[in-house]
């Protein structure tokens, strides 16, 4: 046994589990993860609209419970061990996992809105930062750094590299600009189980981990703070904020490993990758 398990064909989404084995997914899994991750970032895109002055955070939770609805999914996070939002909404300081409730948001705020749509047995996970009105340049400059620091990661996902490549590209750029990596949380495998194997660490050493195959899914979704690393939990036990209240951003794909590279499964079909922000990459 090496750590790997073949699924050749999708198991029925009732019998999917979490295992401690990697999973290597079929053809057949990367067309449902198309097909569900499409559908999140479609969901992704018509959130654009509702970030503005004034919003409640829980008319983002309405909706993605109104999206889901009508394209025959079911939003990942609702009840998921008793979280009751359809959405995930982390403005300024939080980190992660904010509750979209009654707070408004405000000019300059910035946002990261986390959906996990599951459609057809199949988990589209993703998340994206939104600005309300103009962002302050450093906010600005923070999602930009963060969704390099993403792609940096992804770029680092090809047969025969090892998972600590992508934490390793990941702490690199983001360090390289001044920024810390939150290490409390990280991406997971995924498929038709929300959370599975293997955890897709956000730093780390090159040349290191189990080595990436064909047929492997999941999330890289870096949190980068711009300040300190540190972090501390509301007594919610769900919210996570910046222990020195700086800012924090975060982008999320869904990834598969390719034969020659990756497959990312969460692309806006329109192009908006980075609401609000000018988008700026980095040669790999």
């Amino acid at each position: 046994m090496d750590g790997y398990i073949d699924v050749p064909v999708a198991p029925k989404a009732q019998d999917a589990r979490r295992t401690e084995a990697i999973k290597l997914y079929g053809l057949d899994a990367f067309e449902g993860m198309r097909r569900a991750g499409g559908l999140t970032a479609r969901c992704l895109d018509g959130v654009s609209d509702l970030v503005r002055d004034g919003t409640a955070l829980a008319q983002i939770n309405a909706f993605v419970l109104e999206f889901a609805a009508a394209h025959d999914a079911t939003p990942a996070t609702l009840g998921y061990k008793g979280y009751r939002y359809a959405c995930c909404t982390s403005v300024n300081h939080v980190v992660c996992h904010g509750f979209p409730n009654e707070k408004k948001l405000r000019d300059g705020d910035i946002v990261n809105v986390d959906i996990t749509l599951i459609h057809d047995g199949w988990y589209g996970d993703s998340s994206r930062m939104y600005v309300v009105g103009k962002p302050k340049r450093a906010a600005e400059r923070l999602i930009q750094i963060a969704h390099e620091a993403m792609m940096q990661g992804i770029r680092a996902v090809r047969p025969g590299a090892r998972l600590g490549d992508i934490g390793h590209a990941i702490q690199t750029y983001a360090h390289s600009e001044r920024c810390s990596v939150v290490r409390e949380f990280c991406g997971h495998g995924i498929g038709q189980v929300f959370h599975d194997s293997p955890d897709i660490l956000n730093f780390g050493r090159a040349g290191t981990g189990p080595e990436l195959r064909e047929g492997m899914i999941f999330t890289v979704e870096p949190m980068i703070n711009l300040g300190r690393a540190e972090v501390r939990m509301l007594a919610d036990d769900w919210t996570a904020v910046t222990r020195d209240k700086s800012l924090s951003a975060q982008f999320e794909h869904s990834v598969g490993v390719t034969s020659d590279g990756f497959e990312i499964f969460t692309l806006s079909p329109t192009g908006d990758h980075m609401p609000g922000i000018e988008l700026k990459t980095v040669p790999a």
